[in-house]
């Protein structure tokens, strides 16, 4: 289990169904290298493996969510020792995301700073994300001569073509009520806020059918690939499956006798 593992570059805690993943690298403002994207791949297949906990919020240490890729640790190959590589190549950013954006159970980024590259990355897979207005959200890659070539993958599910654009050939850092207005962010508040907004949400997701969260997220990821007419026949089928479980019917007859319903998560 996760609290077993020897982390260096995450704390990893679990309160009655959250698990909260900081990223925890403060002096270099929560860079991410090799060794965060292992931990991060470990700590979020114990979450997803982990039947008490319903939701996972990802957040930073300090006062930066992630400050980008840490090109130290890349251009050094990774550190030594810490967690065994993840499924052979845990440091794999690309398959982190790809995590991210196929996970089962809802992840919050909570941004709490600033999320610059690799860290905006981050932000845009996840199912939700909240900020602190006092956060800042930006492609800066061009200035150092590169290009946001894998989160460019994200952001175009989230961000209007042409403002994504002039974000990446600009090398734009932006304000987190744009950021919310282009659909970065599903909301801001101010920094002493942030939290208890955070824990409102996650408390609220925690409350919901989980096996309908889980077979839902699963659809909405798998329908992303498909034209209209072939994501309708298997939006179709999920829903009868769904319709044929334990908690479908809970949920129902709850609705009808007006009380909260007791879900099993079959």
């Amino acid at each position: 289990m996760s609290e077993a593992r020897a982390y260096r570059k995450l704390i990893v805690g679990t309160a009655g169904k959250v698990t909260t993943l900081t990223l925890n690298n403060p002096e270099r403002r929560n860079a991410i290298g090799p060794e965060m994207i292992n931990e991060l791949r470990w700590a979020l297949a114990d979450a997803d493996a982990d039947a008490g906990v319903s939701v996972v919020v990802i957040t930073g240490a300090g006062k930066a969510f992630c400050a980008g890729a840490d090109f130290a640790a890349m251009s050094a190959g990774g550190e030594d020792g810490g967690l065994a590589p993840f499924d052979g190549d845990g440091g794999d950013y690309a398959k982190l995301l790809s995590t991210l954006c196929s996970y089962g159970k809802p992840v919050v980024a909570k941004v709490n700073g600033h999320a610059m590259g690799g860290g905006l990355g981050i932000v845009a897979a996840c199912t939700l994300a909240l900020g602190s207005t006092s956060a800042q959200l930006g492609t800066p890659e061009i200035d150092v001569g590169l290009w946001p070539m894998m989160i460019m993958a994200v952001l175009a599910r989230l961000v209007p073509r042409r403002r994504l654009v002039q974000m990446m050939v600009l090398g734009e850092r932006i304000e987190a009520h744009e950021a919310a207005e282009i659909g970065l962010l599903n909301e801001v508040a101010p920094p002493e806020d942030l939290d208890a907004r955070v824990d409102t949400l996650v408390a609220r997701l925690a409350g919901k059918a989980p096996l309908a969260m889980r077979r839902g997220l699963g659809a909405l990821h798998a329908q992303d690939q498909l034209k209209l007419e072939e994501a309708l026949p298997l939006l179709r089928a999920e829903l009868g499956v769904l319709l044929g479980t334990d908690d479908a019917r809970e949920g129902l007859m709850a609705f009808m006798q007006k009380r909260p319903p007791v879900w099993t998560g079959k």
